[in-house]
């Protein structure tokens, strides 16, 4: 998730906190890539019309196409109760159970006769925000050259946004790896000069190397000659299996690549999740963790904030996020969807005594999940911990 914005009624407009999303920063086209070849210095590609800055490589490309602009207006949230019901106490008092229980060192005793006091329903709803984007760089590539098809002059390539690539799943990551058409040519390989072997390092292109058992002398500390090496103080180098060189890793022992442009396709769902608390007192942080009800879903290429929700902290939060995925994603990404929801967190605060003291702990999410920092009956290696 990009970002998350808790809010509650003592901070009703806050500066919003955001997580910034990690850049893999500029690729560099020299560098090998896991299980393929590398591409020739970029000063000695060609140049490809419409790809005359690709030297640099893996930049993202500023998206062309036609404009990005919201569609019509977004309909209000469904006129309606919103006001959360409390869970009934016999609810409350099974899910203390179940928490009690996953506890091992948590005895059963208050939730088993505990006295209710009071049970508290609050309002709570999570505002989401998911822009699902489509980004594209591109970068030189290359392969062994085993007599493929050479398109590089075979017609103009086209544009990176011009190229038709078929997208996942909406609103799942992913990312797709496409040739660039009419932009291979043939060039020898830069690794090893064009000759498919590359010298051996270990041995200096000899072949041999020092024994290790008597470190070159020959003999060993009786003076009877090495048997290792027999008395040669050198031995076949094990890298190379003493030829002097090995079978070029770049080209693969072909001597040439097929040299192109690779298009690099990403797709990213961006979210902004914002959540409304009146005071009930639970960590806002458990909220994550919870399903709720969905109450408002609106889905198209670009939508406008909600309006006209009760809760007037949930127009601000929706206004808040489209302008602010506007503004970083609609001049360098091409947007494909979004989709606002507003859930209805479920959080019940359950006030209880047991043994003549009173105590509290929460009810929340349509998982029914139990939070105190209270529990009265705890052995002494939980106080301990």
């Amino acid at each position: 998730m990009d970002r998350r914005h808790l809010l509650s009624d003592q901070d009703e407009n806050p500066a919003p906190q955001y997580q910034s999303v990690p850049s893999s920063g500029p690729v560099d086209p020299n560098q090998p890539e896991a299980g393929g070849a590398t591409a020739p210095p970029a000063d000695l590609m060609d140049k490809v019309p419409g790809y005359e800055g690709i030297g640099i490589g893996g930049y993202d490309l500023p998206y062309q196409g036609p404009p990005q602009a919201p569609g019509p207006g977004s309909p209000g949230p469904p006129v309606g109760d919103w006001r959360i019901p409390s869970i009934s106490e016999e609810v409350a008092k099974e899910a203390f159970l179940e928490y009690a229980a996953s506890k091992c060192c948590y005895s059963k005793g208050p939730a088993k006769e505990m006295v209710f006091t009071d049970l508290q329903a609050h309002n709570t709803y999570r505002y989401r925000l998911e822009t699902f984007t489509e980004s594209r760089s591109t970068k030189w590539a290359s392969e062994p050259y085993t007599g493929q098809i050479v398109d590089g002059y075979m017609g103009v390539p086209p544009g990176p946004w011009d190229i038709a690539v078929s997208f996942p799943t909406l609103f799942q990551d992913n990312k797709k790896e496409v040739r660039v058409p009419h932009t291979s040519s043939v060039k020898g390989c830069h690794s090893c000069m064009s000759l498919g072997r590359n010298p051996c390092r270990n041995c200096v292109t000899s072949g041999m190397m020092q024994c290790w058992v008597c470190n070159g002398s020959g003999r060993r500390f009786s003076d009877d000659r090495c048997s290792h090496c027999n008395g040669l103080g050198r031995v076949r180098c094990t890298s190379c299996a003493g030829v002097g060189s090995s079978t070029c890793g770049t080209c693969q022992g072909k001597g040439q690549l097929l040299c192109f442009i690779k298009l690099v396709v990403k797709w990213k769902n961006n979210v902004f999740e914002g959540v409304i608390d009146r005071q009930s007192g639970l960590p806002m942080d458990r909220i994550s963790s919870v399903t709720g009800e969905t109450m408002f879903t609106d889905m198209s290429p670009v939508v406008y904030p909600v309006t006209g929700f009760p809760d007037n902290a949930i127009n601000q939060s929706a206004d808040r996020a489209v302008k602010e995925h506007q503004a970083q994603y609609f001049s360098s990404c091409r947007i494909l969807q979004q989709r606002q929801t507003i859930e209805l967190i479920h959080v019940t605060r359950v006030h209880y005594s047991w043994k003549e003291k009173t105590h509290i702990y929460f009810v929340y999410g349509a998982e029914h999940k139990v939070y105190t920092d209270d529990y009265p009956a705890k052995c002494c290696c939980c106080s301990i911990l």
